[in-house]
C-alpha cells in the first residue's frame, strides 16, 4: 500500500523540485516502485536541504526536461487503480550515462506550488528512456493513482502540475555503510505542464410510465453523483445544471429538451408531455473537478 504523500515545505535548490516527503519503500532501480522510490527520495531531500550548496548534498546532475505530455484530465473513482502515461524529452550532458543500471528518471505531478506542494503522485516504476541522440532521449512513464489507499482528498480535485527528476547513483548504495551522497547526481524540474485530477462522475435516468398514452405526462428522474475521496463512496453532486435530451425512435440524434438542476442530494426530476416514441437521457457537461457524464437513454413507448 502506498501512503498519501503529504509534503512538508522545504527550500528548493536552483532548479530542484521542492517535494520532500515521499512515503515509499526502499532500494535501487530494479524497475519496480518498491526498489527505487525511497532512495530517490533520500537524495531529493538532501538536495533540497538548503538554498545554497553545502557538504552532504548530491551534485547538480547535468540534465533538463522538456516536451512533457500528460492527459488533460485524470478521472479517478473510489477504488480502482488509475494509470496515466507521461512522456517527456530528457536532455543530458555527455558525462551522464542514462543507460547505467542505477540511473533513474521519472515524472511526478503535484498539487499546489512547487515549493510548498499539498500532495504529490508518481509512478510505480521509473520511466523507460530511448536515446535519440548522444545527449537526448525520449522517456515514457506513468502516474499511478490508488484512491482506495487514501492518496487523494476531495480538496485535491482540480489542477495539478507536472514535474520530472533524474538521479544518477553512480555505484553508490544509499543503504550501504560507505554511501557518499556527494557522488550522487540529482536534478528536479517543476512546472512542466498541467492536468486536471477529477472526481469520477455517474449519471442515471429513468423515464416513466412505460408505456404511456400520447398527451399524458412523462416523469423523468435521475441522479448525478461523483466520487467522494474522503469517504470512499459516491455522493450526489448538488446544484448542478443537467440537460434532459430526447431522441425520437429511428433517429441517431439527441436534442436538448430542457435544463434541470440537481437538488440537495444530487437527484433530478422533471416532467413533460408524451408526444412520440423515443429515448430520454440526462447529460452533464462537467466541471474542472468533475468530468462530463451521460446517462444511457431510456426508451418510452408512446401509444
Amino acid at each position: 500500500m502506498r501512503i498519501r504523500a503529504t509534503v512538508a515545505a522545504v527550500s528548493a535548490l536552483s532548479g530542484a523540485l521542492a517535494l520532500s516527503a515521499l512515503a515509499a519503500p526502499a532500494a535501487q532501480a530494479d524497475d519496480s516502485g518498491a526498489s527505487y522510490r525511497a532512495d530517490v527520495a533520500k537524495v531529493r531531500k538532501a538536495a533540497q536541504a538548503a538554498s545554497v550548496r553545502a557538504p552532504g548534498q548530491p551534485y547538480a546532475l547535468n540534465v533538463s526536461f522538456s516536451n512533457v505530455k500528460i492527459a488533460k484530465a485524470i478521472k479517478v473513482g473510489t477504488t480502482n487503480h488509475v494509470a496515466t502515461t507521461v512522456t517527456y524529452t530528457l536532455t543530458h550532458g555527455a558525462d551522464v550515462d542514462i543507460k547505467a543500471d542505477d540511473f533513474v528518471t521519472d515524472a511526478l505531478i503535484y498539487r499546489g506550488s512547487a515549493t510548498t506542494p499539498d500532495n504529490m503522485l508518481y509512478g510505480n516504476k521509473p520511466a523507460k528512456c530511448t536515446a535519440t541522440s548522444a545527449t537526448t532521449a525520449n522517456c515514457k512513464g506513468t502516474i499511478d493513482v490508488y484512491p482506495g489507499d487514501h492518496e487523494l482528498r476531495n480538496t485535491d480535485a482540480g489542477t495539478w502540475r507536472a514535474a520530472a527528476e533524474a538521479t544518477a547513483f553512480n555505484g553508490q548504495d544509499p543503504a550501504g555503510e560507505t554511501f557518499d551522497i556527494t557522488k550522487v547526481g540529482y536534478k528536479g524540474q517543476s512546472g512542466l505542464g498541467t492536468t486536471l485530477m477529477q472526481r469520477q462522475s455517474k449519471l442515471t435516468v429513468d423515464a416513466s410510465p412505460e408505456p404511456v398514452a400520447k398527451g399524458k405526462t412523462i416523469t423523468v428522474t435521475g441522479k448525478l453523483s461523483r466520487a467522494n475521496w474522503d469517504r470512499g463512496t459516491y455522493n450526489g453532486y448538488v446544484e448542478q445544471p443537467v440537460n434532459l435530451q430526447f431522441r425520437k425512435n429511428g433517429s441517431n440524434t439527441y436534442t436538448t429538451v430542457k435544463t434541470v438542476k440537481t437538488n440537495a442530494t444530487g437527484n433530478l426530476k422533471t416532467t413533460l408531455t408524451a408526444t412520440q416514441d423515443g429515448y430520454f437521457r440526462f447529460t452533464f457537461a462537467g466541471t474542472t473537478t468533475t468530468p462530463a457524464a451521460t446517462a444511457t437513454g431510456d426508451f418510452v413507448d408512446v401509444r
